[in-house]
């Protein structure tokens, strides 16, 4: 299988396209009980099978334009740690960000890399006006990723996702191109 989405490179990250072969890993990670409860679609259980249909929904979504999802790989031991991507809207120029990364993971900067890197590539090589992302409000270190990235906060949505019988309050974040231009010649200029 060729791969269509590009592979993006960061200092310890190697973002690629999932093949069906990453499915047993998405599945082990995905299974574990605060992956699930920090993400607004990922069930728990979560069900045998699931891991190779998600990854079959990636390659026709970025042929039409629509996603692009990333495994986010460890380039010194080439595991899999978790998943960065884009839900883009080309009408509006716009895409959502999302994420998740393993919890043995968690506190080491994984995500912010990932997501950084992902923006990056979503001003650069799509064009993209805008880019913006949610976290539950009871999940701060996701709010803290996208501070991180240069996103600011636009506001919160109050209970407006039900998660397992709880209505989440969701805070949205967002950066625009003209901020991401800003925040690259401020790194560049110091």
């Amino acid at each position: 299988m060729n791969s269509l989405a590009p592979q993006l490179e960061t200092e310890r990250l190697l973002l690629r396209e999932f093949t069906l072969n990453d499915a047993p890993r998405v599945q082990e990670l995905c299974s574990d009980f605060e992956i699930a409860d920090t993400t607004a679609t990922i069930p728990h259980p979560y069900p045998e099978g699931a891991a190779e249909e998600w990854i079959k929904t990636h390659r026709p979504g970025f042929e039409a334009g629509e996603l692009a999802n990333f495994a986010v790989v460890l380039k010194e031991s080439d595991e899999i740690i978790g998943t960065v991507g884009l839900v883009i809207n080309k009408t509006h120029s716009r895409a959502e960000l999302g994420y998740w990364i393993g919890k043995e993971y968690w506190g080491r900067g994984y995500c912010t890399e990932a997501a950084r890197a992902l923006v990056d590539w979503g001003f650069k090589e799509l064009s993209l006006n805008r880019i913006f992302a949610c976290y539950y409000k009871r999940n701060p270190a996701s709010g803290r990723v996208q501070e991180k990235i240069g996103m600011k906060y636009e506001g919160t949505l109050r209970q407006h996702i039900k998660k397992w019988e709880n209505y989440e309050d969701v805070a949205y974040m967002g950066i625009l191109r003209s901020d991401w231009e800003g925040c690259r010649s401020n790194n560049q200029s110091s």
